[in-house]
């Protein structure tokens, strides 16, 4: 794969590792830095939703339920028509019907509350759920939450057996709200080549070596077109993109790319300050050649 055009602006955009995976096989392995565990950020959100596919499965929830159900306890008194109606899907897609997002990387290390839980569902809910997509840490924070308690651990301990350690993926560390509970929502460490195994076993919908880890139905409806998020489309925490793709998407371009009609993979860890326009020039560079 002649990858020379990347070469020449992998500094400038800051590309750190880079691999190509087609039909199973590692077309493509390429480090500008040494690989190693690097924050996800908000890659970590696919994995949450991939712990709500697993835990749907295990009949520990269903995304129908009403938030004012699975929080019942941190709902405020005399919630809004717009917090009655939100559903646990509705976590899932950024159409939660909050105008602007909350527990953000910005926001987190100066918040004084400590319960953010109560600080999520206490933040109004101006739109109807469903109807507006808004960029917002809190529905995969609460989606995460929903998980740790019916299950009874945090996310780390639920997706080792169940993921992590059947990807080959060795207990990691992932981000914790002050509670100690799993931030769903970003922090999630891993390597390119874990987060390519990861994309690797989205486009096998979730089978494994004979196993099926995730559900194939819940991966299918995840990765399609949820909602209109004025570019090609968002489903479960994950992003739609060009060549028919879908991704798992971090901040500065932790990226693991599914092209279903290529059977590849493309993963991606970077500092990049223009992510978008790395990752179009690397699919540009990329996909024509698979």
């Amino acid at each position: 794969m002649d990858i020379r055009e990347i070469d020449q602006y992998a500094e400038e955009m800051r590309i750190l590792n880079l691999r190509v995976c087609r039909g199973g096989e590692i077309l493509l392995k390429r480090d500008w830095d040494g690989e190693m565990r690097r924050n996800q950020y908000s890659a970590s959100k696919s994995f949450t939703s991939a712990a709500v596919g697993i835990a749907c499965r295990e009949g520990l929830l269903s995304l129908d339920e009403k938030l004012c159900d699975v929080f019942a306890e941190e709902i405020p008194e005399n919630p809004s028509e717009n917090l009655q109606k939100a559903v646990v899907k509705d976590l899932l897609t950024m159409c939660l019907g909050q105008k602007e997002g909350w527990l953000m990387g910005e926001q987190r290390p100066l918040m004084e509350e400590e319960d953010w839980v109560r600080f999520c569902l206490s933040r109004p809910f101006e739109a109807e759920p469903g109807t507006a997509f808004v960029y917002n840490n809190a529905g995969p924070y609460l989606a995460g939450i929903l998980v740790q308690r019916r299950a009874g651990c945090n996310l780390v301990d639920y997706l080792m057996p169940r993921l992590f350690a059947p990807l080959g993926i060795r207990r990691t560390v992932w981000e914790v709200d002050p509670q100690g509970f799993t931030f769903g929502a970003g922090g999630l460490f891993l390597s390119v080549t874990e987060l390519m195994r990861f994309g690797q076993l989205l486009l096998q919908e979730g089978m494994w070596n004979g196993k099926q880890l995730i559900p194939a139905e819940y991966i299918r409806e995840a990765s399609c077109v949820q909602v209109d998020n004025g570019a090609e489309g968002y489903g479960y925490l994950f992003w739609r993109g060009p060549y028919n793709s879908f991704r798992a998407d971090g901040k500065y371009g932790q990226l693991a790319i599914v092209l279903p009609e290529k059977d590849a993979v493309i993963a991606i860890n970077a500092e990049s300050r223009d992510a978008g326009s790395m990752m179009k020039r690397c699919m540009d560079v990329i996909v024509p050649q698979l």
